[in-house]
């Protein structure tokens, strides 16, 4: 075997440059994919992270008869007394933070212009709001203002306002009719989440209560938890007979769905993009054959066996991967690191259903990593049986006139 190394190397050894570069264009393919699964990766984890602790949390409390789609007040859909509730449900081990929080939809007017909206009133104190305080641009709510609410950022650009204007908001009430009043906004938050600071506007809870005629009432109890493999056992403690209870994988269907779409996906082009990759190293052994015609005479004319030629053309193509890999890792790796501390910054791009961050931060598995590194050896060894059949067959006598030398 020591002998088939020694040959391998220099014949690769031969034309240093078509094989650097063979092994070149393996890496980059490799690094590519490395960079594309990261940020897919980075993408799926950073909505579905954003979905939890911007609307669905881990768990939500609420009446087995509430749709969110309606975003119903009766009172027979909503849960009374929640302060006592969550008081209860926080003294479970595994719950971090459990908070009520009021739904409703309504239309904010500025002027002529008008925009629909979601009202969500919030226990301020709780730290379930604080991806609300981190870049939030001037005052948090108080749990008695009466008067003031919080916006987003892509609201305030999108209708033109700021920390201290007015801003009149018209309100869906429990009752069926509509409320309307004159409030200041406090502050400016940005979640960095487009799709949620656009249609989201923060009021106290109990003001939220008091304009929606909504009593001691609250739409859901969201729940946070220390471990997010505690949500099914938590799940089947909190499950009763008057209350629905809902999990985040439950909360974001839409989300996981289109995860577990885009990962088959991806497999699919990973093989394809490694398929075209490894034609590289395909090319460069079939040239490596052709080119040494005649040494292959020689080598089956003093007894080389066939399956030894063959052996040897693979093991050819096991440097030339391997040199690809370690230059993919390492290029792949450098890629990956810029991407998850600058990111990929893509705007507000109006997707629905998904709450997608405006910077997309890759995020790379070490599982992925490892996937992606054997299928690029596997595809690789295998498109080399090619041309290592090819040598292997060749006739001797044939090889000897049919070479140039």
């Amino acid at each position: 075997m020591k002998q088939l190394l020694t040959m391998a190397l220099r014949d690769l050894g031969r034309n240093r440059r078509r094989s650097l570069f063979s092994a070149l264009a393996l890496g980059i393919g490799l690094a590519l994919l490395l960079l594309m699964a990261g940020v897919v990766n980075g993408e799926m984890e950073g909505a579905l992270n954003s979905a939890i602790t911007l609307q669905s949390g881990h768990l939500q409390v609420r009446s087995k008869t509430y749709t969110e789609d309606k975003t119903s007040l009766a009172f027979e859909d909503l849960v009374e007394n929640p302060g006592d509730l969550a008081a209860r449900i926080g003294q479970l081990p595994p719950v971090a933070v459990v908070t009520p929080r009021l739904f409703a939809s309504g239309i904010a007017a500025v002027g002529d212009r008008s925009v629909g909206l979601r009202i969500v009133g919030i226990d301020p104190a709780s730290p379930a709001n604080d991806p609300f305080r981190k870049g939030l641009v001037g005052a948090f709510l108080a749990p008695d203002d009466r008067e003031g609410v919080l916006i987003g950022q892509t609201l305030a650009d999108k209708i033109a306002l700021k920390t201290g204007d007015s801003l009149t908001l018209l309100v869906n009430t429990s009752n069926g009719d509509v409320d309307q009043q004159a409030f200041v906004i406090r502050g400016v938050f940005n979640t960095n989440t487009p799709g949620f600071d656009e249609n989201t506007v923060l009021m106290p809870l109990a003001k939220a209560q008091a304009i929606t005629r909504a009593d001691n009432h609250a739409s859901i109890l969201f729940i946070l938890l220390k471990d997010k493999e505690q949500t099914g056992a938590v799940a089947a403690a909190l499950t009763s007979n008057q209350y629905d209870v809902k999990t985040w994988l439950q909360l974001n269907d839409v989300a996981v769905q289109t995860e577990q779409l885009a990962n088959g996906f991806m497999y699919v082009l990973y093989l394809i993009a490694l398929a075209i990759t490894a034609t590289v190293i395909v090319n460069t052994l079939v040239m490596a054959v052709f080119e040494r015609t005649r040494e292959i005479g020689v080598l089956s004319a003093i007894g080389m066996r066939s399956s030894r030629i063959m052996t040897m053309f693979l093991v050819e193509s096991g440097f030339l991967t391997i040199g690809g890999i370690v230059i993919g890792l390492v290029l792949g790796g450098l890629m990956v690191l810029w991407a998850t501390v600058f990111g990929f910054h893509i705007g507000n791009i109006g997707a629905t259903g998904l709450l997608i961050s405006d910077t997309i931060h890759a995020h790379l598995t070490l599982s992925d990593t490892v996937m992606l590194t054997a299928l690029t050896l596997i595809i690789s060894l295998i498109a080399s049986l090619y041309p290592a059949t090819l040598a292997s067959r060749m006739e001797p006598v044939e090889a000897l006139h049919g070479g140039r030398g």
